[in-house]
């Protein structure tokens, strides 16, 4: 794959729409679900976010490239998007921090793209007919249509894929405290986000950041204040490991926070099942209501999978009574969960605030309060 924007591009959809376009990035050919992310910013946030592995990312905003790339706000080692889709590239990009061009590093990586599309009728029809696999051909890559909608069609789905295991750390690392340390926490890696950890050290949390083949041995030998599962890839009714782990978390009584593909773990390991959204919720601008409190957060999101709970009153599960906490205001799907008997919470979107909004940064002092109760 080399970098070539000139490069005729073509997009095909599983149901045999096509969009024509440019190369953007490299050249070549990938193949993924296509999925559109809404947010208007923060797009080297979203290429880095390693719940996104697998897919083809739409950008539903215009312009995108505007303020390059820089070495300070990647979420993770590597760009994970499988394929990127854009209307109106950045001819130049213009921002102070900015040490590289987007398309430029793209290619560096492999990463598929196209500009030039439609992005408006491409998001309306995945909205009318639902995430869908696609692929992205330029280049040598390019053939007959039926030919590249057969490569497409012969993709892996979505619905049963195991990744997380795929894009999360190989060896522990430790993600120390700012300032005096207060806690210990371990933090199950199922896709981490680099500032989900930032924010916790910023609280005084030290981080223990481990595998997702880790162990519950593994997870108490740290001795922790609290436990916390993070945000991934996939379809959670295949994540055994994980919900036996949380399981045993709950068993013990440990303080414990999931957030996204963390908060289908927990609804899994409460009894409850998951299902696969029509087109999912991905951006920074979606709507969610603490039922706590009566606040609607504008929070960021990035899932195609949901738990499936009774949104009103209480139900019982094996570790106690347990409430939906969130909901999104969009579709009523749920957007939280929270055990009324023991010490354990989870979100469905991302209150990391990378790249924001900042309306759910409170979590984390939740977290924390669950675990100064814990331990007086």
């Amino acid at each position: 794959m080399t970098s070539a924007p000139a490069h005729p591009a073509m997009l095909v959809l599983e149901d045999g729409r096509t969009f024509a376009g440019r190369s953007y990035g490299a050249v070549g050919q990938t193949l993924g679900e296509a999925v559109f992310s809404t947010g208007m910013t923060g797009y080297q946030e979203t290429l880095t976010d390693p719940s996104y592995h697998r897919q083809v990312v739409v950008m539903t905003a215009p312009h995108i490239g505007n303020t390059g790339v820089n070495d300070e706000d990647p979420e993770s080692r590597r760009i994970w998007v499988a394929g990127y889709v854009v209307r109106d590239p950045a001819r130049r990009h213009s921002n102070w921090r900015a040490t590289r061009g987007l398309d430029e590093e793209l290619a560096d990586q492999g990463v598929v793209g196209i500009s030039g599309v439609d992005t408006r009728a491409l998001t309306r029809h995945l909205r009318e007919r639902g995430a869908m696999r696609v692929g992205i051909f330029s280049g040598e890559a390019l053939a007959a249509p039926d030919v590249l909608l057969e490569r497409v069609r012969s993709a892996p789905q979505m619905a049963g894929a195991d990744l997380s295991a795929e894009v999360a750390t190989a060896e522990p690392y430790t993600v120390p405290a700012v300032g005096e340390k207060k806690y210990t926490v371990a933090a199950v890696d199922l896709g981490i986000k680099g500032m989900t950890p930032q924010r916790m050290a910023e609280r005084g949390i030290e981080v223990h950041v481990l595998p997702a083949t880790t162990t519950l041995e593994e997870i108490y030998a740290l001795d922790p204040d609290g436990v916390f599962f993070s945000n991934g890839p996939g379809d959670p009714a295949t994540a055994d490991h994980p919900v036996a782990l949380m399981r045993g978390v709950l068993e013990r009584s440990t303080p414990l926070f999931g957030i996204c593909f963390g908060n289908q773990i927990l609804g899994r390991a409460l009894g409850f099942g998951t299902f696969k959204l029509k087109y999912g919720h991905r951006g920074i601008n979606q709507p969610v209501k603490d039922r706590a409190t009566g606040k609607v957060e504008v929070t960021a999101h990035n899932h195609g999978f949901a738990v499936d709970a009774p949104l009103d009153g209480v139900s019982d599960t094996p570790f106690g009574r347990a409430e939906v906490s969130h909901v999104c205001l969009n579709d009523d799907v749920v957007e939280g969960l929270r055990l009324l008997d023991r010490p354990a919470f989870s979100v469905q979107y991302h209150p990391e605030a990378a790249a924001g909004p900042h309306d759910a940064a409170y979590l984390f002092d939740r977290f924390v309060s669950l675990m100064e109760d814990q331990r007086a």
